[in-house]
């Protein structure tokens, strides 16, 4: 009896074994596809480094990309740069049809609905399942970032099965460039809401957003950015807010929740940014490392103002307003309504009235622009979860009521839902539960402009790739 345990218990031990190994060996497999699309994408964006590599090194590379070519270094780099959507000056073009990877994806836009097309050596077939779901049937090793304009495929075979609820969207591999990505996906291009409407669609800048103005229009671009503590931004985030500058080339920066003390903002506010000369900052003082808001800008203004002018509302450093030639820009980091909802009567009875009221003030010299974390997602469209959280803060009635009143009926224009009145966007996601990377986000931060000058906003955007905080930029171009 006890052999035959004994032999009982062995074969487990070893049936266990097995199974360890093989999850093991997953991961493992797992790890290095991550690490080879990554390298991947880093020749993507900068192919001269293609250049530099050895022979050796780029036989590997086109071995990962299942890429079959033989002859010289120039034979090889042609072949990757032909494969990569890449032409001989570095521009990036459209990939040979030929020569595109298993794990090649396209874009098609059909009906205002997002896509998926997937492409296998043999054939290619439409992946038409519910957001966030995966086919057990489906061997997805990878999948590399395409827009629109770099597509090129033929003779796909799209599903008839109707996607008016369903957005298909791709989770796809984009290049950190060192401003705080913190995965390799695309989740925002996911929708992901509890109670979708039919015609809603998720947000995807890259395809979204309208072309440049042409370098002869005047105009001012304007970035917003709650940056959730400015120290541990730039220390233990490591995130470099001058690449951010170099990236966007905005005008004017505004921050909110910078958490910084007086004598914090002498030593950081002369190296933060080259070219940006003027500098204005506003510092809690009656809690220390809390709030605070500023404005940092390549433009000298006419004027600057600190706070509402009621000393009640004045003391936590969460309002700066410059005044240009044309208009205010106001940042301001609004009240959260806390646990509990403990500060809900304060801030709509007193905070947002102030707030609104002190807007339409300056509004009768020129008009005004208000950005910043309003902490409020106005509508069930800005949140992914409306009926879980009504007694949340930020989506309370009377939060989403204040705003209304506060702000759009006084004739303030919430420019990004002008731009897309259909678009699901956040620009929060709390960090508990993994929120980023599954996009169950709010939108709590706006840019709201006076009507007008509604008419000149270019473009209303969001920059949901820069994770570097719980927040994300967003961003507004406005003609002058």
């Amino acid at each position: 009896m006890r052999e035959g345990m004994r032999a009982t218990y062995s074969r487990r031990a070893a049936s266990k074994n097995s199974e360890i190994k093989k999850d093991e060996q997953s991961v493992v497999e797992k790890e290095d596809v991550a690490e080879s699309n990554l390298e991947i994408e880093k020749v993507r964006s900068d192919p001269s480094q293609l250049q530099s590599m050895t022979v050796k090194e780029l036989r590997e590379l086109t071995r990962r990309m299942g890429i079959s070519v033989k002859g010289t270094k120039k034979d090889l780099v042609a072949a990757l740069m032909d494969s990569l959507g890449v032409e001989e000056n570095g521009k990036v073009g459209k990939p040979s049809v030929g020569q595109v990877s298993p794990s090649e994806v396209s874009l098609k836009r059909k009906g205002g609905t997002s896509v998926v097309v997937e492409q296998k050596i043999e054939t290619m077939e439409v992946i038409s399942e519910t957001p966030i779901k995966k086919r057990s049937r489906t061997k997805q090793k990878s999948v590399k970032s395409t827009t629109l304009e770099e597509n090129s495929v033929t003779n796909v075979k799209l599903n008839k099965t109707s996607v008016q609820k369903e957005t298909l969207v791709v989770q796809a591999a984009v290049s950190k460039a060192g401003l705080g990505l913190s995965d390799d996906t695309e989740p925002w291009t996911i929708l992901v809401h509890k109670k979708p409407q039919a015609e809603w669609i998720p947000y995807n800048p890259k395809t979204m957003r309208p072309p440049p103005l042409s370098k002869d229009t005047r105009a001012l671009k304007i970035l917003s950015w709650n940056v959730n503590g400015l120290k541990a931004l730039l220390k233990s985030r490591g995130f470099s807010v001058q690449q951010l500058a170099q990236r966007e080339d905005f005008d004017v920066l505004c921050l909110q929740e910078t958490k910084m003390q007086e004598k914090d903002v002498e030593v950081i506010k002369d190296t933060l940014l080259d070219g940006y000369t003027n500098s204005f900052w506003t510092c809690s003082v009656s809690k220390l490392g809390y709030s605070g808001t500023a404005i940092i800008s390549r433009v000298k203004p006419l004027s600057i103002k600190y706070g509402l002018g009621v000393p009640d509302h004045d003391t936590e450093g969460r309002v700066v307003t410059v005044e240009f030639d044309d208009f205010y820009l106001l940042t301001a980091y609004v009240p959260n309504a806390g646990d509990g909802l403990k500060r809900l009567t304060y801030r709509v009875t007193e905070w947002d009235p102030s707030l609104g009221n002190y807007m339409k003030e300056l509004e009768k010299s020129k008009p005004v622009i208000l950005t910043g974390d309003l902490n409020c997602a106005h509508q069930e469209i800005d949140i992914h979860d409306p009926a879980g959280n009504r007694k949340s803060a930020g989506f309370t009635k009377e939060e989403r009521e204040s705003f209304e009143t506060n702000f759009l009926a006084k004739g303030f224009v919430d420019t990004f839902r002008k731009q897309h009145p259909n678009v699901v966007a956040y620009s929060y996601w709390g960090y508990r539960q993994n929120c980023r990377k599954t996009n169950k986000g709010w939108r709590l931060d706006y840019f709201l402009v006076s009507e007008s000058i509604v008419e000149k906003v270019h473009d209303s955007y969001i920059l949901p790739d820069i994770s570097a905080s719980d927040h994300s930029p967003l961003g507004l171009i406005l003609k002058l």
